[in-house]
């Protein structure tokens, strides 16, 4: 089954004298893969098998709540801003991102305005990108927004789409119950999904969507997660090519097993919803250390994901010196 196999390294392990790759342990795996990237060493057999590039990079941004003229959210958040700064980053990540999805919310209130300003934003990207909606979202205005990109199909009631362009295929959910902060994958949602699924039932598939359909543990969040989530967790488990559930709309990075499927929540590179766990606690965002998600996507690893702070930080600052040795 595509949704459990789980890749080992193999490593030929016939010699343990290799000092410059385990320079404290023999058999430490992951310096055997740091020195094996270098492409040095020859002499040494802990090398991984069949360690490789990945195939496909996906960047998830999530949350812009882009306003228009400069207007600041929540009187506090300028959310062009650091979209514009988020964008620069994507844009130098090496080797470069081969699509960028973004997961709802996408402008603040749903305006015209709103969606030609995050139009130009997004112009500046150097890969395809994918929008779906949130609830701070409108239907009409969006799909008039994005209609030149051919992927939101005219006259259909919900956002959705697959997109098999790629080595990995994508399918956007549209998840949003107008005029209501939490989501939902109603029946015909659910129908169009089962149909999808089935005509690709040999593609490994990457699931994407605003509203999580699992608890994070905040409450004033979790009242506004996907409702009917039971019956979209059945449909999700009849399809084993379903490998990865990617969400927005908690402004935090969140991770949990959902049915089978590694689900998750991006990080917010704007301003993230406070981490308080506590029961009823009330509303709030901090303004933490801007992020976004990326996915690396090959077909013997599946989806491995990290989160890229946005932002100068000092380094890259090397562990050996010019000889091999630790730096101590």
């Amino acid at each position: 089954m595509l949704r459990r196999r789980h890749l080992t390294a193999r490593l030929e392990a016939s010699s343990p004298s290799c000092s410059r790759c385990f320079p404290s342990h023999p058999k430490n795996a992951l310096a055997s893969l740091e020195h094996a990237s270098l492409g040095e060493h020859e002499r040494c057999k802990f090398r991984p098998v069949h360690a490789r590039a990945a195939d496909m990079l996906i960047a998830q941004i999530t949350d812009t709540h882009i306003k228009a003229g400069g207007k600041l959210a929540y009187g506090k958040v300028d959310t062009e801003a650091a979209l514009a700064h988020c964008l620069r980053q994507v844009n130098d990540v090496t080797p470069a991102v081969d699509v960028v999805l973004v997961t709802g919310d996408l402008v603040d209130t749903g305006r015209p305005e709103e969606y030609r300003a995050l139009r130009a934003l997004l112009g500046e990207l150097h890969a395809p990108c994918y929008v779906i909606p949130g609830n701070h979202d409108e239907r009409n205005a969006l799909r008039n927004a994005f209609a030149a990109d051919g992927y939101l199909e005219d006259g259909s009631p919900y956002l959705h789409y697959a997109v098999d362009r790629y080595p990995l295929r994508l399918v956007a959910l549209d998840s949003i119950v107008p005029g209501k902060p939490g989501g939902m994958m109603c029946a015909e949602r659910l129908e169009w999904l089962d149909r999808t699924l089935s005509a690709a039932k040999d593609r490994a598939t990457l699931l994407f969507m605003h509203h999580p359909p699992f608890l994070t543990g905040i409450t004033h969040m979790d009242v506004q997660n996907c409702a009917n989530a039971a019956a979209f967790a059945a449909v999700v488990e009849r399809h084993p090519q379903v490998i990865r559930l990617l969400c927005g709309h908690v402004h935090r990075p969140v991770q949990t097993l959902w049915h089978g499927v590694l689900a998750s929540i991006g990080p917010s590179h704007s301003h993230a919803v406070a981490l308080d766990l506590t029961p009823g606690s009330p509303p709030a965002f901090a303004l933490e250390p801007p992020a976004f998600a990326l996915h690396a996507w090959s077909e013997a690893t599946g989806v491995v994901s990290h989160t890229a702070f946005v932002g100068d930080y000092e380094g890259p600052y090397p562990f050996f010196d010019r000889q091999g040795r630790l730096i101590d």
